[in-house]
């Protein structure tokens, strides 16, 4: 169990594809003693990155789940998540950043700031995550560090300080210039283990002066008292590592440093920045809710307070469910008793582990600040576990909605049984990935972030599960929205013997953009009772369910409910729900409903050569081009497609540029379909319920 709370720290390594984490993360395990041999995403030993432990990370060379670890780095306990880049996969990063104190911001030296990257410094926004940079990869042809800071300013908006300088660059690159110690820094020994300091070399000294006080100019905004000293020419170290501290726990200042993990230089003074500016758990103030008194309460690292820990990621491994929990107050001990907030339930705390990618080790207790893994307990991703004491939950995080769903059906009763296992722990361990049972066709629809998403689960269901399935085609998740006013005027009214049914609504339904449905009460002078109001805005909100130009949910809406009856005996709940959704489908027919369809931001990078090739390519998938850039040959094209368009993309993409593009995809908003394509989803719905009707 740590005790010094001063000396934790919580990280993550976030990045966009390809800029090097797991990489770092295999160079950061080895320089603190975690492993004893480095092993290379896509090795040629064919063993692979000790984070990257699925057979499938390996083979393909990317990261689908994060991996957790911890390291000790000089006198600091180091919990480390290493996260995907690919944003089908973006529930890994969001749960990472949601139960993270800091993190790292991996770039790529040569592409700088890539689509990704801005996705997960949005992420990192959201859930206030201080973090350093490092500028990975400074080994390549085209690798330009004051390029990457430059666009961490324009692009993410940063206040970037460059704390290091390369000596070298591209083939050339040898080590960095320490701009704080004002010291050259070089990487020796078979994997760069030994770190040498040496005078900085006369050619870059005039660059280093300059370059330090332009750090000291930026450092100083933070402290006053290093300031005072600047100015006497008297700043020291310790005072210049304060002021940046200060500046990233205040989320306004974005530490850079630079190197490259794969030929491993400059890692050991990422992992000293990482203790030196990087906050420690009570340096991040957390809210729970008190379900009792619906009261935000202050958590404290304290670790003799009541015990609060946060279930972040589900893991259903050899020895049954592993649940990662984050320890925000108190402490977990071994055979201690919990109350799970949501459903009320004991649970006395078994097997308590700490993680290393795959592999676990039993400790006793875990602290406030820690991270830990905990078997035997039925859970769901954002459970909150208290001890005795106030009922407080913590609050969930952010979980995008899927963009596209696939048919699946096993091929025979065994792999029924081993696909039912196989969903039923998907759908718990991942909230992006939704199952369910489509009642018209008995079909099992999967629905997830993307055609790479479902892929790997499907996948999985084959490798882990031994399931045999048949995938269907790809469906997009459309939506139906309205495009004007319109009123309503519906008098539900039934006579069955005994009491009847009678339910009146006047109003109107109308678009909103920013909401998916809103429900206004304008009823004056209770025309209609105030206890009928909610079963209205149940019968509103059951008619969104589907809608009924293509069977698709309704959107955008406001129902606004204006005027009313009620009659003092056959008035009802029921009555009052059923007369709001008669009351919406007349008002929706009425209303110019249209269809949606997600459109998705894509970015594709290539080489300048096949720039007109790749505006073609997207131009006719029904693409509009947001922009493009072209820099050293390299060519960056960003484009919002519709997801219906999509499908098939990369291997057309590889096709028609040698293999030398690549791209990603995330889900940018819901638009109107145009006439020739909403026509031909009308028929084909039509025609689908044709064949049902069909005997």
């Amino acid at each position: 169990m740590i005790n010094q709370l001063e000396r934790i720290r919580n990280i993550g390594i976030s990045a966009h594809i390809d800029s090097g984490k797991t990489t770092l993360s295999e160079r950061i395990l080895f320089y603190a003693q975690r492993i004893h041999a480095i092993h290379d995403v896509k090795g040629k030993d064919g063993v692979g990155a000790t984070m990257d432990h699925m057979e499938l990370e390996r083979e393909r060379g990317i990261t689908i789940t994060s991996a957790s670890t911890y390291v000790n780095w000089k006198d600091h306990h180091i919990n480390i998540i290493d996260t995907p880049g690919h944003v089908d996969f973006t529930i890994e990063v969001e749960r990472a950043l949601r139960v993270l104190d800091g993190a790292v911001l991996v770039l790529c030296a040569v592409a700088g700031v890539q689509s990704q990257s801005i996705t997960v410094d949005r992420q990192m926004r959201r859930y206030k995550v201080p973090r350093v940079a490092f500028v990975n990869k400074c080994d390549r042809s085209g690798a330009n560090p004051d390029k990457v800071v430059q666009a961490l300013r324009d692009k993410l908006g940063h206040q970037a300080l460059l704390l290091q300088l390369p000596i070298g660059l591209e083939a050339e690159f040898e080590g960095v210039i320490d701009l704080v110690e004002m010291k050259a820094l070089y990487f020796r020994g078979e994997a760069g283990e030994q770190v040498e300091a040496a005078e900085i070399p006369e050619a870059l000294r005039p660059l280093a002066d300059e370059r330090r006080a332009e750090l000291l100019d930026t450092a100083s905004l933070f402290s006053d008292e290093l300031m005072e000293a600047a100015l006497e020419d008297q700043a020291t170290p310790e005072l210049i590592h304060e002021a940046i501290r200060r500046g990233v726990l205040s989320l306004d200042l974005t530490p850079v440093l630079i190197g490259s993990a794969y030929k491993n230089k400059g890692v050991q003074p990422l992992m000293d920045a990482v203790n030196l500016y990087l906050p420690c758990p009570s340096d991040v103030p957390i809210e729970a809710v008190d379900l009792d008194s619906d009261e935000p309460v202050l958590l404290e690292a304290d670790s003799d307070a009541q015990t609060v820990a946060y279930a972040f990621k589900l893991d259903d491994g050899r020895f049954g469910q592993l649940t990662y929990l984050r320890v925000y107050q108190g402490t977990l001990r071994k055979g201690s008793t919990l109350v799970q907030t949501r459903t009320g339930r004991k649970i006395k705390v078994g097997r308590l582990v700490r993680m290393h990618a795959d592999k676990m080790e039993d400790i006793d207790a875990g602290a406030a600040g820690d991270i830990v893994g905990l078997f035997g307990i039925d859970c769901h991703t954002g459970d909150t576990f208290v001890s005795d004491g106030p009922r407080l939950a913590m609050t969930s995080m952010h979980v995008p909605d899927p963009v596209i769903s696939l048919s699946i059906q096993p091929v025979d009763a065994k792999a029924q049984a081993n696909m039912s296992k196989a969903l039923s722990r998907f759908s718990k361990e991942d909230p992006t990935f939704r199952v369910r049972l489509d009642e018209e066709s008995g079909q099992t629809i999967i629905s997830g972030m993307g055609e790479l998403h479902l892929e790997v689960y499907v996948e999985r269901m084959r490798r882990e599960y031994a399931a045999e399935v048949e995938t269907g085609a790809p469906q997009v998740a459309y939506r139906e929205a309205i495009s004007r006013r319109a009123d309503f005027d519906y008098l539900h009214k039934k006579q069955t013997g005994g009491s009847g049914q009678y339910a009146k609504v006047v109003g109107y339904l109308e678009p909103i953009e920013d909401d998916d449905y809103e429900f206004v009460d304008q009823i004056r002078g209770g025309a209609i009772p105030t206890e009928y109001i909610p079963a209205c805005d149940k019968g509103f909100r059951s008619s969104l369910t589907k809608g009924s130009l293509i069977g698709f949910p309704v959107v955008g809406i406001r129902a606004v409910l204006v005027d009313g009856n009620s009659h003092s005996v056959d008035s009802s709940d029921m009555a009052f729900q059923a007369a709001a959704r008669a009351a919406f489908r007349e008002a929706y027919r009425k209303a110019g409903p249209r269809i949606l369809e997600p459109l998705m931001r894509v970015v594709v990078e290539g080489p300048g050569e096949f720039q007109g090739t790749i505006y073609r390519s997207l131009m006719q998938r029904r693409g509009t081009i947001i922009g493009s850039t072209e820099d050293q040959g390299f060519a960056r094209i960003e484009a919002d497609v519709p997801l219906s368009e999509m499908f098939g993309y990369s291997t057309d993409l590889r096709s028609a540029t040698q293999g030398k593009a690549e791209y990603t995809m995330e889900f940018a908003r819901y638009a109107p379909v145009p006439k020739d394509v909403s026509e031909e989803l009308l028929k084909k719905y039509r025609n689908q319920g044709t064949e049902e009707d069909t005997p």
